[in-house]
Parts: structure tokens; sequence; C-alpha cells
């Protein structure tokens, strides 16, 4: 790989391989097109107008720089565009377009930058070092694009052109390679790789959560199975983790684990436990070291406990009804609580620290019968019945209002 001068050394090397077709060298010039005709000798003009990135090799370290296990940098790498013009002797068009002819030629039959035609022109570039292939190739650029490239060139009087792309140029990254130790041991006992003749993925991993209560969210006490693979090991916990805890919970499982099955009750410690989206995993420990499965989604809904006053609950003067609800988990200050009493959402009075009981004042209340739901963070609590059939509204979640 080459220096930041590959480029000036790319234009150098066309210009050292187009000179033998003018009599003088400084007939030869890599001048933007607006400035580059000088008297009225055979002249031809070598402009680079556009550096590209290379797409393919874009983020990728070249293969054969590094050693296997360390991280190198990748490479800049350029495609070139260069407009090439010839002027004839006197400006004359049968003059230009000889030269342009010959130049083409040159090219066509020179479609490769060795070493041997860039050693030497600039050697603090190391561009002759590069291992891929730097080819020279005609761009076929149309007559509007032509037509809007001489346009940019303002003062410049339009000339007989051809554009020709150069790929590949590599300029080296100047961040150095990250290269860590070799690795002494495969594992424990440098027992090596782990082979399996199955497509089953050779780490411990939950593929699912089934609740057995057929509740789409669980509440404290439910039983939990857990689906998966290599779930078995000398002792096994469910990790659960939530944003609003400072440690995660652990739970032990008591009862022997098959490698595909995890069976659990959630303990029903209110105060330990908040409402909302857990992750579950399991921590799995054998002789051979401990290992933790991926975090799996589960939604602990709150559970409503008792509801006071009793039914009918009466209307004070101004319409209003006060309820007060019990349920567990227990709720943060910090979490945001609203009671859904049918259609309408009444948010909770403030509670300043970590309760069990919250108090909803509901003005303008409806009278009759109301279903009632507690949500705790955008997490409802359960109002539907599943263990009959077909399933219906929780009664005990039924509010009168007279």
């Amino acid at each position: 790989m080459s220096s930041p001068d590959a480029l000036a050394t790319v234009t150098a090397t066309l210009k050292s391989l187009l000179h033998p077709l003018v009599d003088d060298e400084a007939k030869v010039t890599t001048q933007p097109p607006s400035k580059a005709r000088t008297g009225d000798d055979d002249q031809i003009n070598i402009f680079l107008y556009s550096t590209q990135i290379n797409t393919a090799f874009n983020n990728a370290p070249l293969p054969g720089v590094t050693r296997n296990g360390e991280t190198a940098h990748p490479p800049l790498p350029l495609t070139l565009k260069y407009l090439i013009t010839a002027y004839g002797a006197n400006d004359d068009d049968i003059s230009g377009q000889q030269l342009m002819g010959q130049l083409m030629s040159l090219l066509h039959d020179h479609p490769i930058l060795g070493p041997t035609d860039i050693v030497g022109i600039m050697p603090d570039s190391d561009l002759d070092h590069q291992t891929e292939r730097i080819r020279v190739t005609a761009d076929g650029l149309s007559l509007d694009e032509m037509s809007k490239l001489w346009a940019s060139f303002q003062s410049a009087e339009y000339r007989l052109s051809v554009g020709y792309e150069v790929s590949l140029v590599l300029i080296e990254s100047t961040r150095p390679s990250i290269t860590p130790l070799p690795v002494l041991t495969r594992g424990e006992a440098d027992h090596g790789v782990i082979a399996q003749a199955n497509l089953i993925p050779p780490y411990p991993a939950i593929t699912d959560i089934a609740l057995l209560s057929q509740q789409p969210n669980a509440v404290l006490g439910d039983s939990l199975t857990l689906h998966g693979h290599y779930l078995d090991g000398d002792s096994v916990n469910v990790r659960f983790k939530h944003p609003l805890l400072v440690n995660p919970i652990d739970v032990p499982v008591l009862t022997a684990s098959s490698g595909t099955r995890i069976r659990i009750d959630i303990p029903d410690a209110s105060a330990d436990w908040r409402v909302g989206f857990y992750a579950v995993e399991a921590v799995i420990s054998k002789a051979s070291g401990q290992r933790v499965t991926n975090g799996y989604p589960l939604t602990l809904a709150p559970a409503i406990t008792a509801i006071a006053p009793l039914n009918p609950v009466p209307r004070n003067g101004s319409g209003a009804v006060t309820l007060t609800i019990s349920c567990r988990p227990e709720i943060l200050p910090q979490q945001r609580v609203t009671l859904l009493l049918g259609d309408r959402e009444v948010p909770s009075q403030a509670h300043p620290a970590q309760t069990d009981t919250l108090i909803f004042v509901v003005d303008n209340a409806p009278v009759g019968s109301r279903y009632i739901r507690l949500r705790v963070d955008g997490v409802d609590s359960l109002l539907i019945d599943r263990s009959v059939t077909p399933a219906v509204f929780d009664s005990a979640m039924e509010v009168i209002i007279s």
C-alpha cells in the first residue's frame, strides 16, 4: 500500500508514459483545461478532475496484510478520474486528432501501471509496492457529461478530450493495527473446539416462555415454563432483569430441569418486584464453568388485590367518587399509574414512597357498572378470566357506582 502521495504519483506516471508522443516533456501538462494551453506546439494535458471511493474495497482490510487474529484498519481505496486533452500544433484539428489517436493507442496497449512504470517517479509514495493492480481504462463519458465537464471550466474553449479511469489506488491508514497476544489454550484444559452433529446452536438459549395461566402477561405467583436447549446443569438459576431494579432477581430452579425445559414459579414477594418489562435469562453452572443464556422478554402485570369502598360505591355531592386500590407488586414513586374505569383513564394521587395502596379520585363519575384496570408504566392488570370457556371478564374487577 502507498502513502497520500499516491495520487500525484499516478498523475506523474501517466505524464511519463505520454511524453514520448511530443517533442518536449514540458508539453505534457497537468493543469486545469482553462490554464493548460501554452504555446502553439503539440500538447497533451492530463487533468485529475475527480477522486471517488472504490466501494468494492471500502472498509475491508486486504487479505495477507495482517496475520490471523489481528485487526488492521482498512486502507483508503480510490478510483481516479482523468480528463486527457490533445492540442495540435497551431491548434490544428487534424494534428490534434492524430495526437489523440496516438495517446489512446498507447494507453490501450498499456492498461496496467506496473512497478517498473512507477518506480523512481516519487520514491516516498511506495505505490510501486502495492499488491493490487493499478488499471487504466477508458471512461466512456457521454456527450452530455463531457459538455457539463467543460462548461465547469468557464473560460476554457472545448478541445478534443477523452476520459480515463485509474483504479485501484490504496492509501494506507496511519492508525496502527491491533495485535493481541497468541492464544495459549482453547477452553478449559485446552480441550479445543466442541463439535456436534446437528443444527442446534452449541450454547444454551431460551426460545420461548409459556405461562400456565395462558394469560398474555405474568403476575406474581405465576408458573413459568422456559423452553430452549442446553438448559441443564449442576445448578440452574433463572435471572430476571428490570430497568428499575438495582440488582437482578435470581430464582433458583429446585426441580431437575431437562435440557429443553425449565419450570419455575415467580415468588410472591411484592416489595422486591416491579411492574413492567423483564429480560429473563437462565444462569447454568457446570464443572466446566458458568454460562448465561440470551435474555427473553417477559411482561409482569400489576394485580389488583382489593377495591375500597365495596359495591355499591356512592358519589359525593359533586358527583365524584374516591377509589382506593390495593395491588401487587408495590409501586415506586416514579412509576406512572392510572386507573382505567370503563373507557376513562384517571391518574392516581401522588404517592411519595413505595406503596401497594393507590388512591384515585374520579370526577363526574358515571352511574352504573364499570370494569376497572390498573395501568402501570403502560402495562395493564389482567381483566379477562381465561380459566373458563368461553373467557369472561373477572367479576372481582367490577365497580358499581350509585
